[in-house]
């Protein structure tokens, strides 16, 4: 520390104003230095931490396109959720790889195609899908932030693994809190940590709850960065809310009285943040895992989740940071999940880990509206690519999956409400409550769309377009060669 303080002292003095001082100014002059450097340095560090911001994801389960006000104005009125589009980014063309939970999920957390990271499909307690799980080879967001010293948490929806050695604590989350897989798969039970804490489980006061947990968790890591991951039961089937919010009166209405809790909810963190004067040191982000299903709203696109029609794949996706973005700025780039771990790490200062293949980009200077190039974008089904995007163009890669009408004098949702083991309204919503545009048959071997002229995937334009067909083409097979090289 005295040769600091020497140096000090030499670079505010010269050497010889140095030699003629006093012991008792020299002694002086050392205390102020000695002070001057040990604030420099708690400045310094105060400045270091200052700089890394909080990262809070909300994700919606099975959240349609058209479910919130600020995509769709004749949708049920989401203030709250509008709030960080209107004071942040709002992307129109936002994309998950599967129109469904698990890959999804564990792309958005890995920042890897399914194909990459393994998971293809959903785990499923009730129907003996127990050994699917996120390897522990892969990095999650979780880990990375936790090593980067965040305090970590995920709360709600996991559905990657629910063996002990799939759990999220496991995966970089110091606490856990929820269902380890979808609110319709048996048993439907609270994990805390790695111990089951409720069982049966009223879904009805779900929202609350993972409020409940979120507002605790901010509050008590106020003064420190975090990374919470808040992934919310709704509106995923059984449909269910609070009394406050359940309008039993209008039975007609359930799923929105859904969307509204959860409007409420967000509402809620986002209140907590302010009120700890933490919002703007806080990147936002509001998103979807996939399309709606039944009860939902695709609007205006066309197909529902399962499907790689633009209403299982296409999500709302807002970000609110005003340290590096303008609030109010709509972007209509093509971009997808895989983007969110780059671009995140990016945002915090915290350096990619070492021989890390990710599939996503950092897209900062398109979130800025700087930049309007994004590389081609995939979308799977089970094992198999199904569609590429880039640019205006979609193209099939294989023949997409046409609507079939349903007998609902026979159908049975084996996963219904019971009052025993799944404990929500017995009202649901059923197959007669179709989603999106329901895609009607159409002729082609081939199928081509410009999104933005057909948003609704209604014109095949791959007999006009040929070298687009090849353009597309061309990025597919590129693409399914580097997964062969992984």
């Amino acid at each position: 520390m005295f040769s600091f303080v020497i140096e000090y002292l030499s670079r505010v003095y010269s050497w010889k104003e140095f030699g003629k001082m006093k012991r008792c100014d020299f002694t002086k002059m050392a205390g102020f230095g000695l002070l001057a450097i040990l604030a420099a340095g708690c400045q310094s560090q105060a400045s270091e931490e200052a700089i890394l911001p909080n990262v809070l994801i909300i994700l919606a389960d099975d959240l349609g396109y058209g479910d919130i006000s600020c995509y769709d104005t004749e949708a049920t009125n989401t203030p709250n959720i509008d709030r960080i589009a209107a004071e942040g980014v709002r992307c129109t063309d936002f994309y998950v790889p599967t129109p469904y939970c698990a890959p999804s999920r564990a792309t958005l957390l890995t920042g890897r195609f399914p194909l990459r990271h393994g998971i293809v499909r959903n785990p499923a307690p009730d129907a003996g899908i127990n050994d699917v799980g996120l390897s522990a080879d892969e990095i999650t967001l979780g880990e990375v932030f936790q090593e980067s010293g965040y305090a970590t948490k995920l709360i709600g929806k996991w559905h990657l693994g629910h063996k002990k050695e799939f759990f999220p604590v496991k995966h970089g989350f110091d606490e856990y809190y929820g269902i380890l897989y979808s609110n319709d798969m048996r048993p439907v039970q609270i994990i805390e940590n790695m111990d089951t804490v409720e069982y049966p489980v009223d879904q009805n006061l779900l929202t609350q709850k993972y409020t409940g947990k979120a507002i605790e968790f901010i509050h008590k890591n106020k003064d420190k960065p975090f990374f919470l991951h808040l992934c919310h039961a709704m509106p995923h089937k059984p449909l269910a809310a609070s009394s406050e919010f359940y309008t039993p009166e209008t039975k007609a209405d359930l799923y929105a009285d859904v969307i509204r809790e959860l409007d409420w909810s967000t509402g809620e963190v986002i209140n907590a943040l302010k009120e700890l004067n933490i919002m703007d040191r806080t990147i936002v982000i509001f998103m979807s895992d996939n399309g709606a299903s039944f009860g939902g709203s695709n609007v205006p696109l066309k197909g529902k989740k399962a499907r790689n029609w633009e209403g299982g794949t296409r999500v709302p996706f807002m970000i609110r940071y005003p340290e590096q973005m303008h609030g109010g700025t709509v972007i209509q780039t093509p971009c997808w999940s895989p983007d969110l771990f780059p671009t995140l790490l990016s945002m915090c200062g915290i350096n990619m880990p070492e021989n890390l293949y990710v599939d996503g980009e950092d897209i900062v200077e398109v979130l800025k509206g700087n930049q309007h190039v994004h590389k081609a974008i995939f979308t799977m089904k089970g094992e198999t690519i199904m569609t590429v995007r880039k640019d205006a163009w979609k193209m099939f890669i294989e023949k997409p999956v046409f609507y079939k009408p349903v007998d609902l004098s026979t159908w049975v949702d084996k996963r219904a409400p019971d009052g025993t083991t799944i404990i929500a309204p017995y009202e649901q919503a059923t197959p007669a409550q179709y989603p999106g545009i329901k895609p009607e048959k159409m002729d082609g071997e081939v199928f081509l769309f410009n999104l933005p002229n057909d948003i609704a995937e209604m014109n095949n334009v791959s007999e006009e377009y040929p070298d687009v067909v090849k353009a597309l083409d061309e990025e597919f097979k590129k693409f399914a060669a580097s997964l062969k090289e992984d």
